[in-house]
């Protein structure tokens, strides 16, 4: 008997130490051997990192109001404290100037920084993990081109245990991809490079992914929709209801390069932000090549999600100039009041936008969202989209009243949805206030 006590003192010593060594002491490098300075130059290398730098978005999130690209010090409000982006630049001593090749791969695929302390999955770590190692040194080629910027980053606020940085080591056990994505020889070249771009580098599911109890996201509902900083990504499964199933491959992919497609509408928020920032400077074939291959993700039915009308009964007889005969009168409702005096010379009475197809909200899933979350946040916060043909803008109408934004996104939800709700003056209210992911 005193043998068995020692071996399983003996077995439990060793777990202990082994898990001490596990979650305190810094990963280990992986086995990149580092370039010459000449290799890291290579134009051709440079400009291939500064296209998937784009693609991949980095700015969007490394960047903060007012501040430098690249530079960091953007916020992120989570449920349990605020976590501020890194400065990515290549400034030798509060950005990545002195880092290695092997310490940059060792961050994108593991989430680890050049200390050895665990990033917090606000980093998308889990998609860049599925990166080639030849593309992430690519990224730091053209990183390290930037001007640096001096920028110390923003001590994170996060509560108590989420501020215990070892801890991201369990989650990582759980949820952190095995390697970089391997192609599947069944699917097409073109289907296999849409997969690499959707899930690696564009990090859909970041956006469009519901995410777990643990923070993480819920494989279950891939890409079925999720509301991120107030806004909803919405379903991009191949759901023919709430999904992307009725688009064809050539409205996803004009949609994807344009932010907008016409009888689906146009981008607006973080995916206006998307297409401004990464989207339209990508290549036409990469852009047609996440398109099939969002097309052939499973159907996530989504219950937050209505079905698109693009025929609504309240544009019969609807004119670009002129609503339907005898909706105007003496006893005008306050919405409809509102539409017609702020809304309808951009907008149209029948949906098509009259400056700009970018204005069309026929068939566009925020006039049919029953919740008018993406409305009420478009009418409050305006919008912003960068084209080739230059920047589409939406101003605010914060300045109503939270009684007559409700009023006109009632009518709105109405006429251009065919969707009979009352959106009320709490609910704007509630809009107005910080949103927290």
């Amino acid at each position: 008997m005193k043998r068995v006590g020692l071996a399983v003192l003996a077995v439990v010593v060793v777990a202990a130490v082994a898990a001490a060594l596990f979650f305190f002491l810094p990963a280990s490098l992986p086995d990149v051997p580092e370039r010459t300075v000449a290799e890291r130059q290579d134009p051709a290398l440079v400009e291939r990192g500064r296209y998937l730098t784009q693609a991949g978005d980095c700015i969007a999130c490394h960047q903060a109001p007012g501040g430098e690209p690249y530079a960091g010090g953007l916020a992120f409000d989570l449920p349990f404290g605020t976590i501020y982006s890194s400065n990515i630049t290549p400034d030798p001593d509060t950005g990545i100037g002195n880092w290695t090749d092997a310490e940059f791969v060792r961050a994108m695929r593991q989430g680890v920084n050049k200390a050895g302390q665990n990033l917090y999955p606000a980093f998308p770590y889990t998609a860049y993990a599925q990166m080639s190692t030849e593309d992430i040194l690519a990224i730091k080629s053209y990183l390290f081109t930037l001007a640096p910027v001096k920028a110390e980053q923003e001590p994170n606020k996060l509560d108590f245990p989420y501020d215990q940085r070892w801890a991201v080591r369990a989650w990582n056990l759980l949820y952190l991809p095995d390697g970089a994505m391997k192609p599947q020889p069944q699917q097409s070249g073109e289907w296999n490079r849409g997969a690499y771009l959707v899930e690696a580098f564009g990090h859909c599911g970041e956006c469009h992914t519901p995410r777990n109890s643990f923070f993480a996201l819920d494989k279950d509902q891939k890409f079925a929709g999720s509301v991120q900083q107030g806004w909803k990504a919405y379903n991009i499964t191949s759901d023919e209801t709430s999904g992307i199933g009725a688009w064809s491959v050539d409205e996803l992919t004009d949609y994807l390069a344009t932010g907008h497609s016409d009888g689906h509408g146009t981008a607006a928020g973080s995916m206006a932000e998307a297409v401004s920032f990464s989207l339209r400077h990508m290549s036409r074939e990469d852009l047609h090549a996440m398109a099939v291959y969002l097309k052939s993700v499973p159907p996530q039915a989504s219950e937050v999600d209505a079905k698109v009308d693009p025929h609504p009964p309240g544009l019969d007889g609807a004119t670009r100039y002129s609503p339907p005969p005898g909706e105007l009168g003496e006893n005008e409702a306050l919405g409809l009041r509102v539409f017609q005096g702020a809304c309808a010379s951009c907008h149209g009475w029948e949906g098509s936008g009259v400056q700009s197809v970018f204005a069309g909200l026929r068939g566009a899933q925020t006039v049919n969202d029953p919740a008018a979350i993406n409305l009420l946040q478009v009418i409050l916060k305006g919008g912003r989209l960068e084209t080739e043909h230059g920047v589409e803008t939406m101003p605010s109408f914060a300045a109503y009243s939270d009684s007559e934004i409700a009023a006109v996104a009632s009518y709105v939800l109405g006429h251009f949805g065919g969707k009979q709700v009352q959106i009320s003056a709490a609910d704007v209210a509630k809009a107005r206030q910080p949103a927290v992911q």
